[in-house]
């Protein structure tokens, strides 16, 4: 698997967004919905990242700096023909990295509460993050859990 940095303009990065959009869509209400677009992933303060096994596309994600010690997991998403291969530990742990190589002292993530977002919680909890109260701009929100990760 190589992981890059990438631009968001490629037909299988731009498809694997919407269908990320499309999955929040349908397993959370609107209003608790906190995934975000091709453009607001292209804004600076975020890094994406695509992984690929030659020339398909098997996930993304996305560091967001929230300040020079907080950053924010973003847009994590494993292409469904290669769920429960690894690819979403290997892509979150390469942002980990970046995120110590950038002097963060800690690492958040919002994400879902209901069964549908169970595997990625159990992932985000065996690479150290653990429940945390709303961080950044989140309100608490039933429908979403918080978690951390201090270096």
């Amino acid at each position: 698997m190589k992981i890059k940095r990438d631009d968001l303009t490629g037909t299988q990065v731009i498809g694997l967004i919407r269908e990320h959009l499309q999955g929040m869509e349908k397993n959370s209400p609107k209003e608790s919905i906190h995934a975000l677009d091709l453009d607001a992933l292209r804004k600076p303060e975020i890094t994406f990242w695509s992984a690929w096994d030659g020339e398909e596309l098997l996930g993304c994600g996305a560091l967001k700096e929230l300040d020079d010690q907080h950053g924010e997991v973003k847009s994590m998403r494993t292409s469904s023909a290669h769920l429960r291969k690894g690819v979403a530990r290997q892509i979150l742990q390469h942002i980990i990295e970046v995120a110590t190589q950038r002097g963060y002292q800690r690492l958040s993530l919002e994400t879902g509460s209901m069964d549908a977002f169970e595997p990625a919680r159990k992932l985000y909890a065996n690479l150290g993050f653990h429940f945390c109260q709303p961080f950044s701009d989140y309100k608490a929100d039933p429908n979403s859990v918080f978690m951390t990760k201090e270096f």
